[in-house]
């Protein structure tokens, strides 16, 4: 086994063993990330009241994030076209919600280009992420 391969090894078995085995990541570890992110490009961090606001408002285009998860994403959506339902957002509410990077980066991505026509910046990810944990 060569060298590279062997620290590649070694730093999954870390992971694993310091996850207790389980590769699911948190909404907590999605917005440390997010705030790291923001904090770079130097913003601040996730603020709870802004992300409800940009939750609940248009941005330029004809949806906002309710009109599919509803002002306050504690229940069951429905998308505004497909009519297709949509698990809570909120973590305490899906405690799926945020738990896959590649789930969590498709998600926004799609749809912040469907509510603001480009994608997100991480503070407003952080923003919306800090206030979906908030509700319980």
């Amino acid at each position: 086994m060569n060298w590279m391969r062997w620290v590649a090894m070694t730093g999954l078995w870390a992971v694993l063993i310091g996850s207790g085995g389980a590769m699911a990541d948190s909404p907590a570890s999605f917005l440390e990330t997010f705030n790291a992110e923001a904090r770079s490009a130097g913003e601040g961090p996730g603020n709870p009241a802004r992300g409800q606001e940009f939750f609940n408002k248009t941005h330029g285009n004809e949806w906002k994030c309710a009109a599919c998860h509803g002002a306050v994403p504690t229940g069951k959506g429905e998308h505004a076209v497909t009519h297709k339902v949509i698990e809570p957002m909120a973590p305490a509410f899906n405690p799926q919600r945020f738990t896959d990077a590649a789930k969590v980066e498709k998600w926004f991505r799609r749809n912040c280009k469907d509510v603001l026509a480009r994608e997100c910046t991480a503070r407003e990810k952080a923003d919306v992420l800090a206030w979906l944990i908030s509700l319980k």
